[in-house]
């Protein structure tokens, strides 16, 4: 697994069932695993291996659902040679899950307040950073997805930032 989580930052993570109180639009999402068109968006943990969350598998935002994941199950997780990676902290911002546009959309929820571009873009600048998007094909991609959290952003504009920074 690329980025594994340290171990104060899934202490950070609530017990399951902790914040069952909470509607699905007010969960704190607290971590983000990906691979290829696959998310998994972490909002509790047991402590030892069982997380609860958001999955969208392959992109398929219908039936994108909340449940649960064997951590040790993703961590194992590698096709033809590439694992499952997880956000550093410096790119992901613990959020509601309705701030998340991939939950919200295949929630079906509607925007509530616009995010302001400049905190887009700064996050996109820091997956860029992290490697998130190794190649300028990559970041293409993601701002041209209308699934995307980056749809409409300038590709050229990120890139060039992200890359400006890692010179000096």
């Amino acid at each position: 697994m690329w980025n594994e989580p340290s171990k104060e930052r899934l202490e950070k993570i609530p017990k399951l069932y902790e914040t069952e109180k909470a509607t699905l639009q007010d969960k704190l999402i607290h971590l983000h695993f990906f691979i290829g068109a696959c998310d998994w968006f972490i909002a509790e943990y047991d402590g030892e291996d069982v997380f609860w969350g958001f999955a969208i598998l392959n992109q398929d935002y219908e039936i994108a659902e909340w449940g649960y994941v064997s951590y040790s199950e993703l961590k194992s997780i590698n096709v033809n040679g590439v694992e499952i990676d997880c956000e550093v902290e410096e790119a992901w911002r613990v959020r509601r899950a309705a701030e998340v546009d991939k939950i919200r959309i295949a929630s079906g929820w509607p925007r509530e307040i616009p995010p302001p571009q400049n905190e887009k873009e700064s996050d996109l600048i820091l997956k860029v950073r992290a490697g998130h998007f190794p190649h300028f094909q990559d970041l293409f991609a993601e701002v041209t997805s209308p699934y995307s959290d980056y749809f409409g952003m300038d590709p050229n504009a990120i890139w060039k930032k992200a890359k400006e920074r890692q010179s000096k």
